[in-house]
């Protein structure tokens, strides 16, 4: 029977590894990460906020410009960060990109009382990638309406987008505090999986599907997103699932230091690297993707010393 969690103990989450891997991770240097990298898992590290926004937003340009008629390709990208968004639309207009051809996926979406939440909802995903990045872009340029995928309560149609002939290029995201990629967040310690998180194999067989949200993450979303009201966080969200992930050519993460901490930054970094996919971290599932790149802001990187403030 592994450990109970230390954060909420009806739950998994990392705080149930081994403490000999936890411990490993803490000590783990800048220089260390670096030489994580394997045939399958790149890292890279950027000087600058504005490099690292800039290098961000320049991946959905260099997917969508690979768009064409015979063979439409996009990206699915996230809300946290959002910084590369306004960005990605200024490049779009400056050098002139015509989008009909290219695609457009959004990670997740709130979800309340079964339905996901409207865009006049201030926590809404979908309102701010139109805000931000769509809405942003010239009409002579933008990708038609129909290419635009945002994830509903019913997943039918989401789920249909990816199932037809359009690449995903690269499926960008960050990384939150209980080590998830969209909202894929450990599941309840109950049933079956009450002495051991499910298997990875049973982990890798969701797809787009409305969660339950483990308290860490709301407890985040309310201090990133939401001045830190916990009660105005919804519970549950639509969230892109493994099996699209795997349906990625890439799967590139960005730590710029504000959404996970220093800690969270090595641990999964190091179980990537070492092949270890734990459905208590969901993002070391990417152990087993072909192709994941993590991406460093080096004055976010910080380090795991006790240091009283």
């Amino acid at each position: 029977m592994r450990s109970l969690s230390k954060i909420a103990p009806d739950w998994w989450d990392y705080t149930t590894l081994p403490s000999e891997l936890l411990e490993e991770a803490a000590r783990l240097t800048e220089r260390d990460l670096h030489r994580l990298q394997r045939d399958g898992f790149r890292i890279e590290f950027f000087d600058t906020l504005e490099d690292f926004y800039l290098a961000e937003a320049l991946e959905y340009i260099h997917a969508w410009r690979q768009a064409t008629e015979d063979s439409p390709a996009g990206i699915c990208g996230p809300i946290g960060p959002t910084e590369q968004l306004p960005l990605v639309a200024r490049l779009v207009n400056e050098l002139g990109i015509k989008l009909q051809h290219a695609h457009f996926w959004g990670m997740d979406e709130w979800v309340l009382d079964g339905k996901e939440v409207p865009t006049s909802h201030p926590l809404s995903f979908e309102r701010a990638d139109r805000e931000l990045c769509f809405d942003r872009i010239a009409p002579h340029l933008r990708m038609p309406e129909k290419n635009l995928h945002f994830p509903k309560a019913d997943t039918t149609g989401y789920r249909q987008s990816w199932n037809g002939n359009v690449r995903c290029v690269v499926m960008q995201g960050g990384q939150g505090e209980v080590k998830h990629w969209a909202f894929n967040d450990p599941l309840r310690r109950e049933g079956e999986y009450r002495d051991q998180p499910p298997p990875v194999s049973e982990y890798r067989k969701l797809a787009t599907r409305v969660v339950d949200l483990h308290p860490l993450t709301i407890i985040q979303n309310a201090r990133t997103s939401g001045g830190g009201v916990v009660t105005a966080v919804p519970t549950q969200a639509v969230s892109v699932g493994p099996v699209e992930t795997w349906q990625a050519e890439l799967v590139s993460v960005w730590h710029a230091g504000q959404h996970d901490n220093p800690f969270g930054q090595r641990l999964t970094a190091l179980m990537i690297s070492r092949g270890i996919a734990d459905t208590s971290v969901p993002m070391s599932l990417l152990a087993e993707h072909p192709n994941v790149k993590f991406n460093y802001y080096r004055g976010g990187i910080g380090t795991c010393a006790a240091e009283m403030h």
